[in-house]
């Protein structure tokens, strides 16, 4: 041992090297950063690097064998000579690793991020807690029983979710809410005494709310059983207050939908038993909860309750007890959102908001449930969902299917699209239609407060367009636009204006003028309190229909809209039509058969195993590694088709190319050849936060919560927050706001998203996304597209839906969020459309997002995991441009880098990051120079202390020579 240890040392530490490595990636997996493919691929990535040490380090033994009988002084100077080269290659390789393959992790979990001030966090506090007021809804107020009056200071607080509420939703929309207001602080603080008896029996039943994580899901439902509580609790609890507030919540996240039968297989369930029986889903109440709300209302004879869940319950208990007087709806609220409760029960706020999605008694009866979840083709790898119902989603469907039956449709609906209570009452009155020559369509309307109590009032605009029997399917109610007032004094009175373009009334055609069409006909324009109620309404006469083709097309397009995807994306799926009065819908929306994929539907369908990269002959090479002598710092500002972007891209080399698309995991990658600088794209749509190190910044309330408060204004002022945010703490990208739609109450990420409707969607995400750019940052909208459930959204989810549902309900908030947003960064998401993955379809990412409405920016994948079908060669062809990924592996680096097509592809790519990331706040301070990242600079510096070391022991190994051999000369 002794004789070799200069050896083994060595051998040792580039052992530990390794196993650090390891551990590293494997915690990393852990903690969501990775998945273990990835970890797995990275080990056999970086572990090559070691390969020459290694090979070294057997010549060296090999050396030391050969020459073991050789006098001692040429042994001596071997070993000696022997370390310091290990030490070197040593020192070398591992510089190369980590300054190469492990550089974009260690970018991202050693970055260095400055602090949120103070007053901005003080600030953004307030906005969180405006949405709050303005987006908890007043579902129920018997008799005005609310707000409670000065004889009610005292409370009690059933229900073990008010010792530990929903405030948002896990996964990357997760935030840090430790120190949240919770419930009973904003009781209290509002001046009710609540029963701490209870609140302790609540605690000490259980503190810790069940993990509904991304990787495993606990469903449990925690509830003490009715004989938990005793006589004594209640006959004490009565005599505190004959007032009560139930709280009743359900939580929602990334990587898993809501269960629909809490009994099946796989679902964890710890809670009470006899909770649930066979069939019955996570959005009805438990036995225990029913047991519970009986006990109060029993047992107390004013009754408040809170819904608190981004996720459409089923409420018509509500109705079954005659002592719940009133119950209000709040979303995730956030960390501070739950100080506008006190606030609202006390009176000192007027809640205004209004739902974003049709609230119906029976989740079980929607169109959704049989084509929503797990499905799979027999003897294939793929899984799909058929969105079978085509436009009819939400109040689309209600408003239209029960047109002419207002009994049946007060059967099924409980709560409509846009429904909310005040405390105060409005009239309002709608003014005549006013028509510019460009086709812009402006009405005045009158909000008056009738009432005696101050408050604000949304203006609801709707319309109706003439419907031909077998025509193209249109609903019959479809939001138009609306607007907010302020607060109105009573007797106060404002005059809100709305407009629309005569266009926004088009529908989409894919049958025979394959492009939008304006019919001619009547079309019924409503003012009302929500989508089922209507208050006034005007009426517009179209002369003659207009077809938005080519030679027409409309004013928000760049070119014309046209079919795009029904030659991919219907497949062997019979959709809803309105036809004969819904003729079709016991069959269209019954649970799909089981079956193969069709030769139509496979046409065009690949993953990795069967996808070919595919090389236009035609496509010249481009030029690279020139010296233009150009850093993109002199792009700044400059349009981009500017000539001067070929200067600058054609310094670009190959290297600098695939790195930037390989490494978009949470970052932009800095490129020396046009002097690009790196950037960090963090999480998420509640505020900005990240996997890899602790981000101190505001929990925002959750995207739904945002839209009920169906105010513009807010939604702008949260993206301005988000923005001041990222660019005080040094990031330049947000991913957010996501905007896909709550297709079903039972979606895992609904919390996240912010409604059932595509246009409140739109609106909502264009402000944010305007008020974030306005502070520099670039914001992904997500997840383009049709990414509406989270059941097999990795697993080769080929989604099915006709293109004009496609284009009216999924794509319109993105459409809206380019167009009047200004967004330049997306987010492609992992399902398929049709038979082609989401971030390799160019007729999603270029024919439609880029030539059709104009959008000029970079597209990111999703995580990228690989999952069997992601590739960044398909990607790059078909106008995804950088990969999600923090370590190239999994198919995230460029395979093809030598043919015309790849380099083309990888040129326009890196033009799209370089547009993005110039017009963003990381080069507002711009200053020229080397850019290294801080944990480079520390490892230098340990370089620099090697070195030394490594210089000394060479010295001092010449010194010792040196006296070795005079003595040796000498004797």
């Amino acid at each position: 041992m002794k004789k070799y240890g200069k050896i083994i040392i060595p051998i040792a530490i580039i052992a530990a090297i390794i196993a650090g490595g390891a551990f590293y990636l494997h915690k990393l997996s852990q903690d969501g950063v990775l998945n273990m493919a990835d970890v797995y691929a990275t080990i056999q990535k970086v572990s090559v690097y070691f390969i020459p040490v290694a090979i070294l380090i057997i010549a060296v033994l090999a050396a030391l064998i050969i020459f073991r009988k050789k006098d001692k002084k040429f042994k001596f100077w071997l070993k000696g000579e022997s370390t310091v080269v290990v030490l070197v290659a040593l020192l070398l390789t591992v510089n190369t690793v980590l300054f190469g393959p492990m550089a974009n992790l260690f970018n991202l979990r050693y970055a260095k991020l400055n602090n949120v001030q103070a007053n901005t966090l003080k600030t953004n506090e307030e906005t969180v807690k405006q949405i709050a007021n303005e987006g908890t809804v007043l579902l129920k107020n018997t008799d005005n029983y609310l707000p409670l009056g000065t004889q009610t200071n005292k409370l009690n607080v059933f229900g073990w979710a008010s010792t530990s509420p929903v405030y948002g939703g896990t996964g990357s929309g997760n935030v840090d809410t430790s120190h949240a207001a919770n419930i009973l602080n904003s009781l209290q603080n509002s001046g009710f005494e609540t029963n701490k008896e209870l609140t302790k029996f609540y605690t000490d039943y259980r503190k810790d709310r069940p993990v509904v994580g991304m990787w495993a899901q606990d469903w449990t439902l925690v509830e003490p059983s009715r004989d938990k509580y005793t006589d004594t609790m209640l006959s004490s609890a009565k005599q505190f207050s004959d007032t009560a507030l139930v709280v009743i919540s359900r939580v929602g996240g990334e990587g898993a939908d809501l269960p629909t039968d809490m009994t099946a297989k796989g679902v964890t369930y710890k809670g009470n038993k006899g909770d649930f029986t066979a069939g019955q889903h996570f959005l009805e109440l438990s036995k225990t909860e029913k047991d519970m709300v009986k006990m109060v209302t029993d047992n107390f004879k004013n009754v408040v309750v809170l819904i608190n869940s981004a996720n459409p319950m089923e409420l018509g208990w509500l109705n079954d007890y005659a002592n719940i007087k009133a119950a209000l709806w709040m979303a995730g609220p956030g960390a501070q959102g739950f100080s506008a409760l006190g606030k609202i029960l006390k009176g000192e706020v007027n809640p205004s908001g209004r739902l974003v999605d049709t609230y119906v008694y029976d989740l079980t009866k929607t169109p959704t449930w049989n084509n929503f979840g797990a499905f799979a083709y027999k003897d294939s790898e793929y899984k799909f969902v058929n969105y079978a119902e085509s436009i009819y989603v939400g109040y689309k469907f209600y408003e239209t299917f029960y047109q002419n039956d207002e009994a049946g449709y007060q059967q099924a609906v409980q709560y409509p699209f846009g429904y909310g209570l005040s405390y105060t009452t409005f009239e309002q009155k709608m003014g005549n239609l006013q028509t510019d020559k460009n086709g812009k369509i402006s009405v005045d309307v009158t909000v008056k407060n009738t009432g005696k109590t101050a408050g604000k009032e949304v203006v609801e605009v709707y319309f109706t367009p003439p419907y031909t029997e077998g025509g193209i399917e249109k609903a019959s109610t479809n939001l138009l636009t609306f607007a907010k007032t302020k607060e109105l004094a009573p007797g106060e009175s404002q005059v809100v204006k709305v407009d629309f373009n005569q266009e926004d009334l088009a529908s989409y055609d894919s049958q025979q003028a394959k492009a939008y069409v304006l019919d001619q006909g009547v079309y019924t324009i409503s003012l009302k309190a929500n989508a089922h109620e209507s208050i006034d309404q005007k009426t517009l006469t179209i002369g003659q229909t207009l077809i938005y083709d080519k030679d027409n097309k409309r004013s928000s397009d760049k070119t014309a809209a046209t079919n795009q995807f029904a030659d991919f994306t219907t497949g062997e799926v019979d959709y809803l039509s309105r036809e004969n009065h819904f003729a079709n819908y016991q069959t269209v929306t019954a649970r799909p058969v089981e079956r193969t994929l069709t030769a139509k539907e496979k046409d065009g369908l690949s993953n990795v195993t069967t996808y070919k990269i595919e090389n236009n002959q035609a496509d010249k090479m481009p030029k690279t590694n020139q010296n233009n002598g150009l850093s993109a710092n002199d792009l700044v500002g400059k349009a981009y088709d500017d000539k001067k972007w070929d200067q600058l891209l054609d310094q670009l080399t190959i290297k600098d190319m695939k790195n930037i698309v390989a490494y978009g995991g949470y970052q932009t990658v800095a490129a020396k050849s046009v002097d690009k600088l790196q950037t960090y794209d963090f999480d998420g749509p509640a505020g900005i936060s990240s996997f890899f190190i602790p981000v101190k910044g505001t929990a925002f309330p959750s995207a739904t919560m945002i839209a009920a408060t169906w105010n513009k204004d807010l939604a702008k002022d949260r993206g301005l927050a988000v923005g001041q945010e990222a660019a005080e703490l040094g990031i330049s990208g947000w991913y957010g706001p996501a905007m896909n739609i709550h297709r079903s109450a039972f979606a895992g990420r609904n919390f996240e998203y912010y409604s059932e409707d595509a246009v409140l969607s739109g609106v909502m995400a264009a402000n944010e996304i305007a008020g974030a750019k306005e502070k520099g940052v670039y914001a992904y909208m997500k997840h383009f597209a049709l990414n509406d459930q989270e059941t097999n959204r990795t697993n080769m989810l080929l989604t099915w839906a006709n293109e004009q549902t496609i284009r009216e309900i999924y794509l319109k908030p993105f459409e809206m969020a380019v167009k009047d947003g200004g967004a330049t960064a997306a987010m492609s998401s992992f399902n398929y459309i049709g038979n082609q993955w989401a971030g390799g379809c160019s007729a999603l990412l270029q024919n439609v997002l880029r030539d059709e409405w104009g959008f000029r920016g970079l597209v990111c994948t999703d995580y990228f995991g690989g999952y069997g079908y992601m590739d960044a060669d398909k990607a790059i062809r078909n106008g995804n441009d950088i990969m999600l990924s923090t370590t190239g592996e999994t198919g995230a680096t460029v395979d093809d880098d030598e043919s015309a097509t790849a380099v083309k592809a990888m040129r326009t790519a890196v033009h799209n990051v370089l547009y993005t990331v110039v017009n963003s706040r990381a080069y507002q301070d711009y200053q020229p120079g080397l850019h290294l990242m801080n944990w480079q600079k520390q490892v230098l510096k340990i370089d620099a202390a090697i070195v030394v070391v490594i210089l000394a022991l060479q010295g001092l190994l010449v010194v010792i020579y040196m006296k070795k051999y005079r003595s040796t000369k000498t004797k």
